[in-house]
């Protein structure tokens, strides 16, 4: 009786029973690393904390949503590169996060030209600029400059609570200073990156 020898498996590196022929085995190796390495990239970057300036313009609202909804809004002209706006973020973030609901939070950026008409109407001259709208959609104020936690809860409350708004510097009214019998002043007004 005659019994069967094996197959022979052919020479080291060469086809056998258990390999893909023709160096698809690199081939898939190669795609199961770049796999991995997407999966690993996009797991890094969801476990990374958001920035809050980033977070509150991600959940801006449109701005001509925000003041027909009914609730006051506060709008933010800002820029990624301005300091001030972003040492605010935090503070404007956790007043957002207390009163979610209660107000329209919307940011608009400086650099982005679909903004230009906002910007002249609103004549932001300087960031950060706050504009305060009551829940009608009325202009309630004007906040220029950085504010706290705590300077950002007051103006908020007031909005909220349909109250004038709190005294403080730079908070207010505002005219523009050309007026029919005022030309506008000598050079023009400062451009919103001049942080005026």
């Amino acid at each position: 009786m005659a019994s069967a020898s094996p197959a022979p498996s052919g020479p080291p590196g060469g086809p056998s029973d258990r390999s893909i022929p023709g160096g698809w085995e690199r081939i898939l190796l190669v795609a199961l690393a770049l796999v991995l390495t997407g999966v690993i990239a996009v797991a890094r970057q969801s476990s990374r904390p958001e920035a809050p300036m980033d977070s509150l313009a991600r959940r801006s609202p449109e701005l001509s949503v925000a003041l027909a909804n009914g609730r006051p809004t506060l709008v933010e002209f800002y820029a990624d590169w301005c300091e001030a706006c972003q040492a605010m973020a935090p503070a404007l973030q956790a007043v957002e996060e207390q009163v979610r609901g209660g107000i329209d939070v919307v940011l608009l950026n400086v650099d982005n030209p679909r903004w230009q008409p906002e910007l002249d109407r609103y004549e932001v001259n300087g960031i950060p600029q706050l504009e305060l709208f009551g829940a009608d959609g009325t202009p309630a104020g004007r906040s220029l400059g950085a504010r706290s936690e705590q300077e950002l809860t007051a103006l908020v409350s007031a909005l909220i609570e349909d109250r004038p708004l709190p005294r403080m510097a730079g908070v207010g009214p505002s005219s523009s200073l050309a007026t029919p019998d005022r030309p506008e002043p000598a050079g023009g007004a400062a451009g919103p990156r001049s942080h005026g």
